[in-house]
């Protein structure tokens, strides 16, 4: 297994240089740290993965989490990762002051969580969602609960989960039936069963603290009546002390991949004696959530893409030490005689490294740049800037989802071939790269719910002003690549790219105002795709244009060929993928219809 599972350079280029880090740190929130001390935490949470993280990547693979005795028993490096973890500040690092956090910029907070998951993707998650429940008990909560549980979550001795998806409901969150019960002791009896809770219960945590969706009797039906609850697995006493909040560990999922991130089946209330405590307003509860939904959202595609660079170093490696074959002559034969030539010398080997390099790096400017636009949101106090860079958001959220889990996916895929045989083999890791990436297309709303929110909710927000804030922002790209000549072509293509986009909506939004949904909808996971492909020539052709300037004015951190590997990857991006988007249009735009229901079933 290859020991250089991220390129440290690439992430810090990335976040410095291609998205300006800098800049942020003028800001008054940010004010206390600079580009030093910024780094030193990265480098310390590099060596933090390579010592607790990375080394035991396949042995968690190997002795996956499982259910015994009403607990889920997770391998050692969790109490870890919670606790020097928290200690290291990987939970708190973007918190306020006054919260105890360090208040770094999310974007170098999601670059610490880049390399965390990079080293060893079944541990991070803890972490992570430990970090968005405090998050929103922060936002949402009174005082009370605030004190009451967020030190200890900050600091990784309890964890913290969200719990959202039940048996009967899935994704279709209107039809939660967990019931909210008032008392006249200030809080709610909790009843119900949550499935598929990430780090929803281990060993290792002294204390877990669940933010529940749940319903109180007589609330609204449908999504409007959603309350959100904190509700511990054991809930403080006065004096302190813990005791238990009957909420059980019903069992641990038994998975394909990630098999060292406990999935947990919980039930609350079986002894009617779960309290649970109100977070914010009564049936307030999914639009707070949704707080801690778009950064888990971004936290998924950062897992992806983080995952996919794993793969790609790997592949990487042993496509630089792996003799097979020769190289064909001019006469088109192989001259047995010859030298093996190393397989990375043979085109096809090439193209599926390349295709590997241009989704993952791309995938990573994606996170950033999302991790920035929160940040500015976050940090500024005017009210035009604060509603531009919320709309920017909320439109790529999905893209951000989506994209790094499933190219990523075919990217890992792709480092498996270049390793042959040996790929399908346990003794290389490959395999468990392939297998650990695939929920990321499922988690926190599947590609195709990420789909249909973008092309019903983002896309129309505002009369279309997101999606034309989106567009400016490429446009301003496509401008200043346009006055380099070698750029100008990718330039040129990407508008013209662009246009074809308006052209696909003016032939579906119709659908939209005649009330035709299913109609509008039904191609929209290959919206999805377009878009992605979009946005991701436009991250490609924004770091050529950095790497070209670099260049031409020789302000060169690196040497001059890392440069020029992004401007010859661009290229690769726009001659292999970008061209997709034109048999996309052609099925956007086709009047035939073959996937709604008729009356007669053809799916048989």
């Amino acid at each position: 297994m290859s020991n250089k599972y991220i390129d440290l350079e690439t992430l810090k280029y990335i976040l410095y240089d291609v998205h300006n880090l800098e800049d942020l740190l003028s800001r008054e929130r940010f004010e206390d740290h600079d580009i030093g001390s910024l780094d030193l935490f990265l480098e310390s949470v590099k060596e933090f993965s390579d010592r607790e993280l990375y080394p035991y990547f396949k042995e968690m693979d190997e002795t996956p989490a499982y259910h015994k005795d009403g607990t889920v028993i997770v391998h050692k490096q969790v109490d870890v990762m919670m606790k020097k973890g928290g200690e290291l500040g990987v939970i708190s690092a973007s918190f306020d002051y006054e919260d105890g956090g360090l208040q770094i910029p999310f974007m170098a907070h999601q670059a610490a969580a880049f390399i965390l998951d990079a080293a060893n993707n079944h541990l991070p998650g803890y972490a992570g969602l430990t970090q968005g429940a405090a998050e929103l008990i922060i936002e949402f909560g009174n005082k009370e609960l605030n004190d009451m549980y967020v030190p200890n979550m900050l600091s990784g001795i309890w964890g913290g989960t969200m719990c959202l998806t039940e048996p009967q409901a899935g994704s279709s969150l209107s039809d939660i039936v967990a019931k909210a019960t008032p008392t006249d002791a200030g809080f709610y009896k909790i009843s119900g069963q949550k499935i598929f809770i990430s780090g929803g219960d281990h060993q290792y945590a002294e204390n877990i603290v669940h933010l529940v969706l749940a319903r109180i009797e007589g609330a609204p039906k449908g999504t409007k009546g959603i309350s959100l609850f904190v509700v511990p697995k054991n809930r403080p006493t006065i004096d302190g002390t813990l005791e238990y909040n009957d909420v059980m560990t019903v069992a641990d999922f038994q998975k394909m991949g990630q098999r060292g991130y406990c999935t947990t089946h919980l039930g609350f209330g079986d002894s009617d004696d779960c309290r649970g405590w109100l977070v914010g307003e009564e049936n307030k509860g999914l639009a707070q959530m949704f707080l801690m939904m778009n950064a888990a959202r971004i936290a998924v595609g950062r897992g992806a893409a983080a995952i996919a660079m794993a793969a790609y170093r790997t592949s990487l490696q042993y496509a630089k030490e792996r003799p097979q074959g020769r190289k064909l002559t001019s006469t088109g034969k192989k001259d047995p005689s010859d030298k093996q030539a190393l397989i990375i010398e043979h085109p096809d080997v090439r193209r599926m490294l390349l295709l590997q390099k241009s989704i993952v790096e791309g995938s990573l400017s994606l996170v950033l740049l999302a991790s920035k636009y929160y940040d500015i949101i976050h940090s500024t106090e005017n009210p035009e800037e604060k509603e531009k860079y919320n709309l920017l958001l909320e439109i790529i959220i999905p893209i951000v989802k989506t994209f790094p889990s499933e190219a990523g996916s075919l990217s890992v895929n792709n480092g498996l071939q270049v390793l042959g045989g040996y790929g399908f083999c346990t003794d290389f890791s490959l395999q468990q790269y392939y297998r650990d990436i695939r929920i990321s297309s499922i988690y926190e709303g599947t590609t195709g719910i990420q789909s249909q929110d973008l092309l019903a909710r983002k896309v129309p927000l505002q009369n279309g002003k997101a999606l034309a804030l989106l567009v400016d922002e490429i446009m301003q790209t496509i401008t200043l690549a346009s006055k380099h000549e070698e750029l100008k072509p990718y330039a040129e293509a990407l508008s013209s790219t662009l246009q074809l986009s308006q052209k696909i909506l003016q032939k579906l939004m119709p659908f939209a105002m005649k009330g035709n949904y299913e109609r509008y909808l039904s191609d929209a996971n290959l919206f999805m795709e377009y878009m992605s492909i979009v946005v991701l020539s436009w991250l490609w052709l924004e770091m050529a244009l950095n790497s070209k300037e670099k260049i031409a004015t020789n302000d060169l951190k690196y040497d001059k060929i890392f440069y020029e590997s992004k401007i010859h990857t661009m290229k690769f991006y726009f001659k292999y993928e970008l061209p997709k988007t034109t048999s996309l249009s052609e099925s956007l735009m086709s009047d035939e219809v073959l996937t709604i229901k008729k009356d007669i079933e053809y799916i048989v």
